[in-house]
Parts: structure tokens; C-alpha cells; sequence
């Protein structure tokens, strides 16, 4: 049964304290030198595309982004659907302590802990991984309220957050495969034995089909994705700092995860939940096998906080002065490495800091070497200045029915249609869902190519001899940028069939895919 605080009003203040707190930070901590980041240009731009399934991502991102488009596409609301995200996994938190009975103490322990760790980093960035984390906990949440009521409903709840999960991120296969031996082998195996888990599964089923069915309509996409994914990052994984990583995550809030692990193992009170731990390890095996990333496991730290959270509020009980000093070391220390953890600092500061940045492994790219700045960071700059320059060449252009814009990658193609004062300049590339996203229904006359960093000037590729004129509109300048150097150029006048030589790269392109 849930606790039956008599003060409601106080904890009631202080949830809406803690969820208006986290959304506010993950504005505040931000530094405004920072533009969007190449990822969330795709899945914004998915919103114009929509489908059961796309190359890189389930579709309940598109979905997402077709209400951000609908609340009119602005950078505050991009960022406020993460930020809305984790406040909702405080809830759930905040829920789990509840279910233990945990006091406000407990409750406001495991609130500091989600606050004061990555995962308020990662819920300022608009990609699934902020879903990802509220699923899993909601699915922890869901089944401990199903093995203490054993009621259907939980059950259900359980099933429509698995599905959901799965639409947003197949990362949520892992935390399935870790559940299953986890309650094969306690006590809570007779779920199995209950009709209405089997119902569940039928509705999570109905739910994904969509997706499952466009998967095999379209070859499984996600395993080539899964493949190329493997070859280019996943190849560079250490499972050292894979393990490493869990911890570092949290190191603020490490008493406090580390009282939910030690709790789930050896207190006594918490034996029934053993589950939860056994979870923990499975899932953490399994994605240590895969070499996975390290930020792939999060969704497994809210629920284990919750339990730490409560089982160190009966431990501190009438203990002021460690229970401040517990704070007070919970605050500081993250408020000490908010500049490792959030976007404050500019990318000067970061080069002139770059020892700092390096002991921590935070200017390792997924390529395994060091950078001037972290990898995300470098992704968030100088997309502006690439629109602008596209801009300039679109606006050259005479005939603008007759015009491709071609990017060299995702990012490009995504933050010219997101910047671009055109709004129907529908940039395309040959990389992840914008190779499905061409329309060549017109006669293509003029090219408006943007090349990567350390391509070959067109002027002095096979491009030269086709088009009448080849101009440098310019290259990306912003220091430190991911796609400095990148160059815009604009190819006029065509005297071949470009429709056929697109068509056929295409073709091309999606069978190596």
C-alpha cells in the first residue's frame, strides 16, 4: 500500500519543487553557444515522414516530433519534451519510494540523485534515450505493484510501457532478456502460471505489430543498422569503461546507488525484490557481451536509487547531521562537475580546461580518440552558419522546382531543413532515413551540393564536366564545429539526366544498406 503521508501538502510542494527545478536546469545549464544537435535534426525532420518505421529509430520519436512541429518547431519546445521526460522518471521514482512506504526523506534523496547525475545531461538532448529511461522505470514500478497486488492492471501497464519502449528503442529488448532468467529463478516465476500476462503480451504485440510488420516489409532495416553500428562505434567499446561508466554516471550520487545494490543483496527486508538486482546483472552482462555503450544501461539506475533512497532514510533516521552531510556531498560534488556533465562551458573554455575534460574520458568520440571537445558538443555547433550558406546558393537558383539540395549526411540535410528560411527546400542525403526521403519528380537542373570536411573540391571530380557553372558558395567556419571545413557548392545547369544518375545512386546506396 502507498504511504499515507499525513502531511500531503509538504510532499506534495515538494514533488512539484523537484519537476519544475529539473526543467528549469536542463535550460539553465546549457550554455547558449550551443545550437541543436545532429541527431535531433533527423528526428525532428521525421515528423514530415511520418511512418510505422524508419531506418534509424522505432516511430514513436516521429510522433513526438509531429507535436513538437504542431507547437511550432521552436528550440524551447525541442528541449522541453526531454526535459519532460525526466521529470517524469522522477515521478516514477518518486512513485517506487512510495510503494516501499519510504518517507519524504526518501523521497527527496532519490529526487537529488536523478537531479544530481547524467541523466540530467542526457534529458536535455531530444533523441530516444529520454523515453528510453522513463520505460524501464515504469516497467520496474509496474511490476512491483503487480508481485505485491497481483492485480491485472499493473500487468497491463506493465505490457503498454514494454511496448512503448519498444516503439521508441529496441535497446529495450536488453532489459527484457535481463527480466526473464531474473524471475524464472525467485519466486516470482508464478507469473507465469497468470492468463492475463499472456493477454499482456498479446496487447504489447497488437501495440508494435506495426512496426514489426514494416520491419519485414522492408528487409530489417534495424539490423543493418545494428551492423553498420557495430563496425563504426560499437568497435571501439572498451568493457573496462563500459563498467566504469555505470559508476561515473552517479558519482555524486553514489552512496545512494550503491545503498540500493548492497540493499537489494543483503537486507533482509528488501529479500522479495531480489528480482530487481538479478535484473540489474543479467541486463548488465548481456550488454557487456555486446559491447554495448555505456549510456545504453541508464534506464537500470532510477529504480535502484529508489531503493537506496529509502533504505538510507531508515538508516539516517533522526541522523541530521549525516543525513546534511549526505546532501551536502550529493549537491556539492555535482555542482563541482556540472562543467564535465552539462554544456555550461563554451568550447574555448573546454580547450583552455582540456586536461580536466581528458582524465575523464570526455573528449573520447565513438571513433576512440581524443578530441578538442566532446563529441555531442561538436555536434552542436555551426549548423546555422550551414544553412545560411545554403540559403545564399538556393537563393541563386532561378528555378527553384528544378533544384536538389544534397547533403553529405544526416545532420546536414536535417539542420538545413530546420534552419533554412526556404521551408520547402527539402534537403536530402544518402545517409540513414534521408536516403527514403528523396523526391525526383522533376527535371533536376541545378545541384546544390554540401560536401564533408575533407572531400575533394567537385570542381576537380566527375561533377566538373556536367554542369555549365561550379561555384564555392563558401565552407563552415565555426571553430571546433564536427562539420568545419564542410563546403557548400552550387552546380548549374545540367547537361545530363542528373534525375537518372540520383535514381540509380539511390538504388545503389539502399542495396549496401
Amino acid at each position: 500500500m502507498e504511504d499515507k503521508n499525513p502531511n500531503r501538502l509538504a510532499e506534495y510542494g515538494c514533488l512539484v519543487f523537484f519537476l519544475i527545478l529539473k526543467l528549469v536546469l536542463s535550460f539553465v545549464l546549457v550554455n547558449s553557444v550551443y545550437e541543436l544537435h545532429r541527431d535531433e535534426f533527423l528526428h525532428l525532420d521525421q515528423a514530415n515522414h511520418l511512418a510505422a518505421g524508419f531506418t534509424s529509430v522505432p516511430p514513436l520519436t516521429s510522433l513526438f516530433s509531429w507535436l513538437i512541429k504542431a507547437f511550432g518547431n521552436g528550440y524551447f519546445v525541442v528541449k522541453l519534451v526531454p526535459a519532460l521526460l525526466g521529470a517524469l522518471t522522477i515521478f516514477y521514482c518518486w512513485k517506487i519510494v512510495g510503494f516501499l512506504k519510504g518517507n519524504l526523506l526518501a523521497k527527496c534523496l532519490v529526487a537529488v540523485a536523478c537531479l544530481c547525475s547524467a541523466m540530467l545531461r542526457l534529458n536535455t538532448l531530444y533523441q530516444p534515450n529520454s523515453f528510453d529511461v522513463l520505460a524501464w522505470t515504469a516497467i520496474f514500478y509496474y511490476l512491483l505493484k503487480y508481485f505485491d497486488k497481483n492485480e491485472a492492471r499493473y500487468l497491463y501497464a506493465f505490457a503498454i510501457f514494454v511496448a512503448l519502449g519498444f516503439l521508441n528503442k529496441y535497446n529495450i529488448l536488453f532489459l527484457i532478456i535481463g527480466l526473464l532468467p531474473a524471475i524464472l529463478i525467485t519466486s516470482k516465476r508464478k507469473i507465469f502460471t497468470d492468463k492475463h500476462l499472456y493477454l499482456a503480451i498479446l496487447l504489447a504485440l497488437l501495440i508494435i505489430s506495426p512496426n514489426v510488420i514494416w520491419q519485414i516489409n522492408n528487409h530489417f532495416p534495424v539490423l543493418a543498422h545494428m551492423k553498420l553500428l557495430q563496425a563504426t562505434q560499437l568497435v571501439h567499446v572498451n568493457r573496462i569503461d563500459f563498467f566504469i561508466g555505470q559508476f561515473l554516471f552517479f558519482i555524486s550520487s553514489i552512496f545512494i546507488l550503491l545503498a540500493g545494490i548492497g540493499s537489494l543483496i543483503f537486507y533482509k527486508d528488501f529479500s522479495k525484490y531480489r528480482w530487481i538486482i538479478l535484473t540489474y546483472l543479467f541486463t548488465l552482462i548481456v550488454f557487456s557481451y555486446f559491447k554495448a555503450k555505456d549510456y545504453y544501461a541508464l534506464g537500470l539506475y532510477p529504480v535502484l536509487l529508489a531503493f537506496g533512497a529509502h533504505y538510507l532514510s531508515r538508516v539516517l533516521a533522526k541522523k541530521y547531521v549525516l543525513t546534511g552531510l549526505l546532501f551536502a556531498f550529493n549537491i556539492g560534488s555535482f555542482i563541482y562537475l556540472i562543467p564535465l556533465i552539462m554544456p555550461v562551458y563554451s568550447p574555448d573554455e573546454i580547450v583552455a580546461h582540456h586536461k580536466r575534460f581528458e582524465r575523464v574520458g570526455a573528449l573520447r568520440w565513438e571513433d576512440g580518440k581524443n578530441h578538442q571537445l566532446p563529441q555531442d558538443y561538436a555536434d552542436m555547433q555551426g549548423w546555422k552558419e550551414l544553412a545560411a550558406l545554403v540559403d545564399s546558393a538556393y537563393g541563386m537558383v532561378k528555378d527553384k522546382s528544378t533544384v536538389l539540395v544534397r547533403a553529405d549526411n544526416y545532420g546536414q540535410a536535417g539542420a538545413i531543413n530546420y534552419y533554412s528560411k526556404y521551408k520547402n527546400i527539402n534537403a536530402v542525403s544518402y545517409n540513414a532515413d534521408y536516403l527514403y526521403w528523396f523526391k525526383i519528380d522533376k527535371p533536376i537542373k541545378d545541384l546544390i551540393m554540401i560536401t564533408w570536411w575533407n572531400d575533394e573540391d567537385p570542381q576537380r571530380k566527375r561533377e566538373q564536366p556536367y554542369f555549365a557553372r561550379i561555384t564555392k558558395i563558401g565552407e563552415i567556419k565555426t571553430p571546433y564545429a564536427r562539420e568545419e571545413g564542410a563546403g557548400v557548392f552550387l552546380l548549374e545547369d545540367a547537361n545530363i539526366d542528373v534525375n537518372s544518375i540520383i535514381k540509380s545512386e539511390i538504388e545503389e546506396e539502399k542495396h549496401d544498406h
